[in-house]
């Protein structure tokens, strides 16, 4: 019986996974369509599909990177470095005294604060060792940004158009608004082409932060002096976007690559909607999600006010 289970599985995944591939499937719907099949079967290899997820978006968003221009990427950079640096600092400080009023632990407080702030579930996982986290409050932290992160996938596009955001506003809230860089590729990704080059580099400029932060943290509240990991994807990132502006290949190469990057995206993003099971939603406790909505409504509706006002 379990063995059948485990084919069933397995053939749910294999079509769910084909279908990402086309055009009629975008990254809402690849989000949804996992979270579907984690309601329907047990997945019973959690960990690699959890791990899959995480290289395939990895790669993928090395392939956008190809058909970014650098120059263009600076100067989008540059414009958004001070607002970058504000609203994290501003969103660390309001989650640890949010977290504080509601009794949560320190902990989990300085987790789903830096999820927030910088680049969800890869800066809470560079944190967490930093703190001394236990795996208990890593994991109601890692579960709360991504719950948070399905909801915003679904969401943000239609507030944009409700709003009549252009492209350039829609990119900078969209990265600094919603948490892992997941949801934020994809949520541009619909919203249009300028929207996903703004997004996805200023989205990675935040994950840059990560190594400051943790520093920061390991000299503040001592968790063993360890070091906070580096994504290199980001540093793959940048490298594709110099060879896409200053190497002479030709514009179809370069965005079949992207074309692709974008189809594999949504295989992660569906991959991702599979570990979003409604144990997963009961394990979190609703402290945790209190918290983690109250301070990312803060922060979307700040930022949403300020990128109005200056773009």
């Amino acid at each position: 019986m379990l063995k059948q289970k485990t084919h069933y599985f397995y053939a749910i995944l294999a079509i769910a996974a084909i279908l990402c591939l086309f055009d009629l499937i975008n990254a809402p719907i690849a989000l949804l369509l996992g979270v579907v099949v984690a309601q329907l079967s047990d997945n019973p290899i959690p960990k690699v599909t959890s791990r899959l997820s995480k290289y395939i978006l990895q790669y993928s968003i090395v392939g956008l990177g190809f058909g970014i221009n650098l120059v263009h990427a600076a100067k989008a950079g540059a414009t958004g470095l001070g607002v970058t640096a504000l609203s994290i600092v501003l969103t660390l400080l309001v989650g640890m005294l949010i977290g504080r009023k509601l009794g949560i632990e320190r902990n989990i407080s300085l987790l789903i604060s830096s999820g927030t702030a910088i680049c969800g579930g890869s800066a809470i996982a560079a944190v967490a060792p930093v703190v001394g986290a236990k795996d208990d409050e890593t994991s109601v932290s890692l579960a709360t940004i991504f719950l948070l992160n399905a909801v915003a996938l679904l969401i943000f596009p239609p507030i944009g158009r409700l709003l009549h955001l252009s492209e350039l506003q829609f990119g900078f809230w969209s990265a600094i608004a919603i948490h892992d860089t997941s949801s934020v590729v994809g949520a541009a990704s619909v919203f249009g082409d300028n929207a996903l080059n703004i997004a996805t580099t200023i989205k990675l400029e935040r994950s840059l932060w990560i190594v400051p932060i943790s520093l920061l943290f390991s000299y503040l509240y001592g968790g063993g002096g360890k070091r906070a990991s580096f994504p290199l994807f980001i540093v793959l990132f940048l490298v594709a976007m110099v060879i896409g502006t200053y190497l002479p290949i030709p514009e179809t190469l370069l965005m079949g690559v992207t074309a692709i990057a974008r189809r594999t995206l949504n295989m992660a993003l569906f991959l991702i909607g599979m570990g979003l099971s409604f144990k997963a939603i009961r394990s979190v406790g609703v402290r945790p999600i209190v918290l983690g909505v109250t301070v990312w409504i803060i922060v979307g509706v700040v930022s949403l006010y300020g990128i109005r006002l200056l773009l």
